[in-house]
């Protein structure tokens, strides 16, 4: 399974802070936003991985990511010249999916919860279809919206109703069988121009191909496109890994964990980091392993 991010994008609601550079490459407490989205990846066990970026942002990421090599995944990288809606990332990353399915996340969405690795992978292993995550929310006009029947199947799919029909938000992160592309490729653009998600999920799910996980209780979910909500994320990280001992999305623990590299080959890495709170976490690790 291929991966994509989506992290173009102007983030004018962040404005002043993201006018030079992309509001995924601001902090989230300690760790660059995009650290994130990428966790959830390298979790999932994807290990080739597309970033979509503005024109303008492609070197900084470069500089901050290079290849992945250091993590031992493969990243490129590829630039969205017009915003034209989320699954525009299918149309963008055709060549890169080549045959594969693919898993594409938002870049401004962070995930924690215990079991969650658990859920990506049962994600990846389903040969056919769409799975999406769907998490109760105070505010579902904000939102695309999943209704559920009495047994808990999806019965409908709304992108920001003015009436929702449930709490149920779908979530930045959706897992797709190599369908995709063809469907993204028969889409029309909404009223707003642009190619919707929704719209790409609507299709599964009326070919009774969407599998909808919903993330329960003890989950966290945070979508960190406004000022706030990415102060509640830097608490919510903070808080957590203050009082866990914890680093929440610490590529360099999730690429150990998964084997993606050895602890000989991240101890040599280690010798030109600085000291500091998350690279010493990172030492630890190599001395337990």
């Amino acid at each position: 399974m291929k991966g994509i991010i989506l992290a173009g994008g102007a983030g004018t609601r962040l404005y002043p802070a993201s006018r030079p550079i992309s509001k995924i490459l601001l902090p989230v407490y300690d760790k660059p936003m995009i650290y994130y989205p990428l966790s959830v990846l390298m979790q999932a066990g994807i290990r080739d991985i597309l970033i979509i970026t503005t024109p303008e942002d492609s070197s900084n990421f470069k500089k901050l990511l290079g290849d992945g090599s250091n993590w031992g995944i493969k990243l490129s990288y590829k630039a969205q010249l017009v915003k034209r809606g989320i699954a525009d990332a299918f149309l963008l990353g055709e060549e890169f999916i080549g045959q594969d399915s693919c898993a594409l996340i938002l870049g401004d969405n962070l995930f924690y919860g215990n079991g969650f690795e658990r859920l990506l992978k049962a994600a990846c292993l389903r040969k056919t279809g769409a799975t999406v995550f769907a998490y109760e929310v105070a505010n579902p006009q904000r939102f695309g919206v999943v209704e559920f029947d009495e047994n808990h199947r999806a019965l409908s799919l709304e992108e920001k109703p003015a009436q929702p029909k449930s709490r149920f938000a779908v979530t930045g992160l959706y897992f797709y069988d190599n369908n995709v592309v063809k469907y993204a490729k028969e889409l029309k653009p909404s009223k707003r121009g642009e190619l919707e998600i929704t719209d790409l999920n609507k299709r599964y799910l009326e070919e009774g191909n969407l599998h909808v996980t919903t993330l329960e209780r003890g989950f966290a979910w945070l979508d960190t496109g406004t000022h706030e909500s990415v102060l509640q994320a830097a608490n919510f990280v903070h808080s957590m890994q203050v009082n866990q001992g914890i680093e929440i999305a610490c590529l360099e623990e999730i690429a150990l964990h998964n084997e993606f590299i050895t602890p000989q080959e991240l101890k040599v890495q280690l010798v030109n980091q600085p000291n500091n709170i998350y690279y010493n976490f990172v030492r630890e690790l190599v001395k337990e392993k």
